[in-house]
């Protein structure tokens, strides 16, 4: 007999397509949940303003309609099974990209796992997921994408759980507007001057990871440096196991090559990794030391190589894959090993950000080990360790995907941009299918667009037997269809010598749309540069940042002042 009642307040609803999507989140615990977002959208009763009209059990839980503080919720009580909750039924149709959220509370426990699903009749489909509390709630917000039109079936599962807000609109990667108004001195705006728009230097990282063999292969070095890529990882050559093959010889002759060949380009590098929590990527020698001697040999190695790139790297990825593996709490008996390796890592260089990088966080809604639940969890395990308080914290998103669901991406992406610290997509790649490029085409679209990422590195090494999974070029470095995806957006976002032209109107405005980056904006009065515009004409610097998650403002505004 489960003997736990589901208490659920629905938040959020289907947004119109007139709509801007809403990027907040919420990930404490409250007092008092807010009211539906987007009206409650195709959520029928979302505010139970009207008892329980609408709704209905899952399984055999009773259903309660209560208030309490003025807040409207149902509970689901007598429950016998996992799935026993509160359901609606909606009509889901095809190619349409819902998001979702709930306010959840449970009966007792402060760390229940609560998730989200859809049955329809293809099966079940996991959609997002929380820890609930007895006497607060907790935000769940989550997403599906359908791939054929019928009847679901929403409801909750106490070990996984339910909420629905639905949303048939996807945002495709845009630029953020820019309203230029040139003005002569005396303060009348200037009509139809002519306006040159050229950006200096794309401030969005973007990048693919490289291996030891671009610093042999001409052919391999040529088509990297050709992609203007500003940032990369090294596959493998920065990782304990190459850098440290037998105990006490270190080696760091390849990385020091590849990190110079990366200078010279004016790439930035992500220190990937310090150390790995998997098993099976441990150096030989690693698996045979004692408790203490691992400590030892592991607290060597990170002084080690931080201290050797201290200030050439723009991140470090300190333990990796700390989520699905426990290899050093284990050896070490110690709960709290990772945290203290990052407390070790901030003091080794405190001026880089140090990120906890994880698969299937925005990848696969059923991993109840990695969702963003689970990683906001050992994020504040890691920030509560005594001195890592003000450490500089990062969240990296390896992102190895199949096949996408872009509305849970977008919302899993929420929820963890909601902590204020940066989010990367670090290891960026789709797995070998017939829609392959498509994919690739529409997860970039999608995380591009997200104000809460900060980066993107793509995880396509080149391999001459093969890519770990998705190469963007065959071997003889011409594109595959995943490489020209790549080339078509990167000049669709401006890495490419962005250059926007035009004229104000007659009312001295003019709107253009422009990627993140550095710009050089010159501008022409009609009468007194007509001939010679780049010799005389006005000019000053500006910067496009992306936008603040959750900020209804998605326009800037630049006055530039012109001598009569």
């Amino acid at each position: 007999m489960f003997n736990q009642t589901l208490i659920v307040y629905i938040y959020a609803g289907l947004g119109a397509n007139a709509l801007s999507y809403d990027y907040s989140a919420h990930i404490e615990c409250v007092r008092k949940p807010e009211k539906a977002q987007y009206g409650g959208g195709i959520i029928t009763n979302p505010e139970l303003d009207n008892g329980l009209k609408g709704w209905s059990r899952f399984g055999y839980a009773k259903l309660l309609h209560k208030e309490s503080e003025g807040n409207r919720f149902i509970v689901a009580h007598s429950r016998n099974q996992p799935y026993d909750s509160v359901s609606q039924r909606l009509y889901l149709q095809k190619n349409n990209f819902y998001t979702f959220s709930a306010w959840i509370q449970v009966s007792k426990g402060n760390h229940v796992p609560v998730r989200a699903t859809f049955k329809t009749k293809n099966g079940f489909k996991h959609a997002g997921s929380v820890v609930a509390q007895s006497h607060c709630w907790s935000f769940l917000k989550g997403g599906l994408t359908v791939d054929e039109s019928g009847v679901a079936d929403l409801y909750f599962e106490l070990t996984s759980g339910l909420i629905a807000s639905h949303s048939n609109h996807l945002l495709k990667s845009s630029g953020n507007p820019i309203n230029i108004t040139p003005f002569k001195r005396r303060g009348d705006p200037i009509e139809n001057a002519t306006i040159l728009i050229e950006r200096n230097k794309p401030n969005f990282p973007f990048g693919c990871a490289i291996n030891k063999l671009i610093l042999t292969n001409p052919a391999y070095k040529s088509w990297f440096t050709s992609k203007k890529f500003t940032v990369t990882t090294f596959e493998d050559e920065m990782k304990w196991y190459s850098n440290e093959p037998t105990q006490g010889k270190e080696d760091y002759s390849i990385s020091d090559q590849m990190l110079s060949f990366a200078k010279g380009q004016q790439i930035s590098v992500r220190g990937h990794n310090v150390v790995w929590d998997d098993p099976q990527y441990q150096p030989y020698w690693v698996k045979s030391l004692s408790g203490q001697q691992l400590y030892s040999a592991a607290t060597k190695r990170l002084n080690s190589v931080m201290g050797k790139y201290k200030g050439q790297v723009i991140a470090w990825d300190v333990v990796n894959e700390n989520l699905h593996n426990k290899f050093f709490e284990t050896q070490l008996r110690n709960g709290n090993a990772s945290a203290e390796f990052y407390n070790l890592a901030f003091g080794a260089d405190s001026s880089t950000i140090m990120f906890l990088n994880e698969y299937n966080t925005i990848e696969s809604p059923g991993d109840s080990l990695a969702n963003p639940t689970q990683y906001l969890k050992k994020l504040k395990e890691i920030q509560s360790f005594p001195g890592n308080a003000n450490g500089k914290l990062g969240i990296g998103l390896e992102s190895h995907f199949d096949v996408p669901n872009l509305a849970y991406i977008r919302s899993s992406i929420d929820v963890l941009a909601a902590t204020g610290l940066p989010v990367w997509i670090t290891e960026l790649d789709v797995k070998s299918n017939s829609n392959q490029a498509k994919y690739l085409d529409d997860i970039l679209r999608e995380l591009f667009s997200h104000p809460g990422i900060k980066g993107i590195v793509m995880w396509a090494s080149w391999h001459p037997q093969g890519c770990w999974a998705m190469c963007l070029t065959d071997n003889n470095f011409k594109n595959l269809p995943t490489g020209d995806v790549v080339d078509k957006l990167m000049a669709e976002w401006g890495f490419l010598n962005d250059v926007v032209t035009g004229q104000a109107n007659a009312f001295g405005f003019y709107d253009a749309s422009l990627f993140h980056g550095d710009y050089q904006v010159r501008v022409a009065h009609p009468a007194q540069f007509k001939n010679s515009f780049f010799s005389t004409a006005t000019s000053h610097s500006f910067k496009v940042t992306p936008l603040v998650v959750g900020s209804r403002n998605r326009s800037n505004s630049l006055v530039i002042q012109i001598s009569d």
